[in-house]
This record gives C-alpha cells, sequence and structure tokens, in this order.
C-alpha cells in the first residue's frame, strides 16, 4: 500500500506539474476584465467537476470579492438543483447547462467549463452555445481534451486522463484564480 501511496503521489505531482502557468495567468486576465466590465461569470461540470465548480464560485463570490472594491457576479449553474432536474426532465440532460445561460448569458460574459473527459454532452452544448452568442470560454480539461477544448476560446489541459489526478489539477487551478484577486487586490483594479 505504502508503494501505490507514494506512485501515486508521484502521478499527482506530475499532473499538476502540468498546468500551464501563461495559461491559467490568462484566464486570471480574463476574469480581472469580467471584473472591471461587470460581466457574469458562469461555471459548470459534471460530478467531481461540479463540486470544483461550486467551490470556485464560492471562492470568487465571497472569498476574492471581499477583498476588491468591486464584487464578481458568478454564478455557478450546478448549484440551481430544482432548475437542472426541470430542463434535465422536461427537455435532456445535456440541456441543463445551456439552458440556463439562454436566460442569464449577455454576449461579452465567461464561461468556464470544468471536465476531465471534454466531452460531456451538456458541456459542450453550453459552450457551442456561448460560442455562437459571443460569451468567452475557458476550457478545464483532461489530457483527451474532447470537444470543450476544440470548441473554447481557451483550454487548461491538465497532462494526465485520471479523474481524481486530474480533478486534483482543475481545483488548484480554480484556487489560483480566486487567490489572484485575494492576494492581489491592488492590482485587481
Amino acid at each position: 500500500m505504502q508503494h501505490w501511496i507514494s506512485e501515486y503521489l508521484r502521478a499527482q505531482k506530475s499532473a499538476h506539474d502540468s498546468i500551464p502557468v501563461e495559461a491559467v495567468a490568462a484566464v486570471v486576465g480574463k476574469l480581472r476584465s469580467a471584473l472591471q466590465e461587470d460581466r457574469q461569470v458562469f461555471v459548470f461540470g459534471n460530478g467531481g467537476s461540479a463540486a470544483n465548480a461550486s467551490h470556485f464560485a464560492t471562492d470568487l463570490g465571497k472569498g476574492a470579492s471581499d477583498k476588491l472594491k468591486k464584487r464578481f457576479r458568478v454564478l455557478c449553474l450546478n448549484d440551481n438543483v430544482s432548475w437542472m432536474t426541470a430542463l434535465a426532465n422536461d427537455s435532456a440532460y445535456e440541456d441543463v447547462f445551456v439552458g440556463q445561460l439562454q436566460n442569464y448569458a449577455r454576449p461579452g460574459d465567461l464561461v468556464l467549463g470544468i471536465s476531465v473527459s471534454g466531452n460531456s454532452p451538456n458541456c459542450v452544448k453550453a459552450f457551442a452555445w456561448a460560442k455562437q452568442h459571443g460569451l468567452h470560454t475557458v476550457a478545464l480539461v483532461g489530457a483527451k481534451r474532447g470537444r470543450m477544448a476544440e470548441i473554447a476560446e481557451q483550454s487548461i489541459v491538465i497532462a494526465d486522463t485520471h479523474f481524481g489526478r486530474v480533478e486534483d489539477a482543475q481545483m488548484t487551478i480554480c484556487h489560483l484564480l480566486c487567490y489572484a484577486f485575494m492576494e492581489n487586490p491592488d492590482w485587481a483594479g
């Protein structure tokens, strides 16, 4: 068991080491623009990625905003269960995010989708709609990249396919995006 744990941690370090610093900095810049322009930030994912999306929205909407002169307008599309289940039941599960974007999104808003595979039909459909309607799109995906990475304006790819390791690295990215503002409030403007 100790060997397995050591190997897992070695692979986790490798996944974290694959986080592209320049790409994360570019997303921080997109968030800064969204803040300054009073744009809405939407985030979503499935399973563990949904939990990461919700955590990110909390950290950006509360933690980062508490340190700034302005507050982020951030919404996790996973957090309204009754709306998600209504969309899934009355339409299709692939519509649970796009259906909400149709109500809230405006051109120039920012969409952050989190997926290990990059192929979740509900995320792909939301990205396609967002692109067609002039939203900025950022995909956090694993090594397989998937359709989300093809559609997205910007993708951050973790060089691993293991769900746990990719999700951990993606949460690190989410923390970097939030703590960039928490620990550098004067830079945010």
